[in-house]
């Protein structure tokens, strides 16, 4: 018993790492990771929905299912439920996982030539292999140094330009692509989102591309190009629906997909050292790595029965928590519950889907583009000597170049053409490994010394 009623226990610092801090001062901190993160949650969902032609039942599901699952992935990475030893399954780390834009690129070549179902059983290999590397992480990350990683990020980056572009002419199935009110609210999507990125401060700035989708949709109202009849047939309440789009294993898309969680596997231990180093002063500690990695992949498993797309680490986010300094897991926890409790509401996820194309298209080239500049950040942390610029310079190359060459793989296999001509991050990531291993390393100007 307490000695002294009249003396409440005191919560947690919001600056603490454990322990509960108070709702009042939670919640907003809170609301400001779900306000970051809930666009690019839901906007791969919409575009894969797009490319495999689905009903606006199950683009509703789909998009229910991204915001359960992010949900979910984030609670299980910030709450560790299984611990011994040296070992805990989840890294108890202040990030937050969604949707991933960079698989993005994958699954529309999929999307396009087999089905989601296709997509979730890759996601299930792609899960697996995240598990191993887990466990093989420090034999495994020597494969991937930053000039490796920053070579894919950056042909994600550009390989997602021409999604952008297509979608702010309004979208190629759109009986009005390339009109001049797709443009000119994309166009103006984009200015509100750039204007508040560099002239905003605080909840403005945070907000930036949730503000421009606000107002670009607002301009597209008078053009004709909302549509709100799916908002209507939506219902109140709906749980989450396993196995509906069901699963199916075609091995070159478990190739395909499994090649980029490898990658992304390596590239959460960025985002975990950015958050630990940023807003801890220190870096990650191998049991934090390991069972962050091992947990991305189960999580992702978990997902695919969910129908919910590949998860990540969110940057955005782990920017939040690095510059708040507000590293509290259960105010990231109350914000995967706010995810989760949105992702219960079909109308919800309904009126997300009436968001035209051509708003999506100007709001998300600016996170394309910031993609891109990332993957270059990770390139010049390198020396960009003749060897280095030849790795990326030819792995982006034949990436790129092989999949905007329609035809060129025409006489080979269709597993072939899956696996290598529809998305050239696959061919990007295996060109930018082979080269860093087999070209000899050039001397510093410290060794000629």
């Amino acid at each position: 018993m307490n000695p002294n009623p009249s003396v409440k226990k005191e919560h947690a610092s919001v600056f603490e790492l454990n322990g509960v801090p108070s709702f009042g001062q939670a919640l907003p901190l809170a609301m400001q990771h779900v306000v970051a993160m809930i666009v690019g949650c839901v906007t791969p969902s919409i575009i894969v929905a797009g490319v495999a032609g689905i009903s606006a039942q199950d683009r509703v599901i789909l998009i229910q299912a991204a915001l359960f699952c992010s949900a979910i992935s984030t609670l299980l990475q910030l709450f560790p439920f299984i611990k011994f030893g040296n070992f805990q399954l989840g890294s108890a780390l202040p990030v937050i996982l969604g949707i991933s834009f960079a698989y993005v690129p994958s699954m529309q070549a999929i999307a396009g030539t087999y089905d989601i179902a296709t997509i979730l059983g890759a996601q299930v290999v792609g899960g697996v292999i995240a598990i191993i590397v887990g466990f093989c992480i420090r034999k495994i990350r020597m494969l991937f140094p930053p000039l490796v990683t920053g070579t894919v990020v950056f042909t994600i980056g550009l390989s997602l330009y021409p999604t952008a572009v297509n979608y702010m002419a309004g979208g190629t199935s759109s009986e009005i692509y390339g009109s001049w009110q797709n443009w000119l609210v994309a166009f103006f999507t984009l200015a509100v989102v750039t204007g508040l990125n560099h002239f905003a401060r605080g909840f403005l700035k945070l907000a930036s591309i949730l503000v421009g989708i606000i107002a670009g949709y607002i301009l597209a109202v008078p053009f004709g190009l909302v549509d709100l009849s799916g908002v209507q047939s939506a219902g109140l309440f709906q749980l989450p629906q396993p196995m509906h789009f069901s699963m199916s294993f075609e091995p070159s898309a478990c190739v395909a997909i499994g090649l980029l969680f490898a990658i992304n596997s390596i590239q959460a231990i960025g985002d975990f050292s950015a958050t630990t180093s940023g807003s801890m002063n220190r870096m990650p500690e191998n049991k934090e790595l390991q069972g962050g990695i091992i947990m991305y992949g189960i999580s992702n498993i978990l997902c695919a029965f969910f129908g919910g797309l590949p998860t990540a680490t969110y940057s955005q986010n782990v920017g939040i928590v690095t510059t708040t300094k507000v590293i509290n897991r259960c105010v990231l926890g109350l914000a995967a519950v706010i995810l989760m409790i949105a992702g219960f509401v079909p109308k919800f996820s309904g009126l997300l889907t009436t968001i035209p194309q051509c708003v999506l298209g100007g709001a998300t080239i600016s996170v394309f583009a910031s993609i891109a500049m990332t993957g270059i950040k990770l390139i010049f942390q390198q020396e960009m000597n003749f060897r280095n610029t030849s790795i990326v310079g030819l792995s982006v190359a034949l990436g790129m170049g092989i999949t905007q060459a329609s035809g060129s793989l025409a006489t080979f296999p269709e597993w072939v053409t899956t696996v290598f001509g529809s998305s050239p991050v696959v061919v990007a990531t295996l060109m930018a490994i082979l080269l860093n291993l087999i070209l000899p390393k050039e001397e510093t100007a410290k060794q000629r010394k």
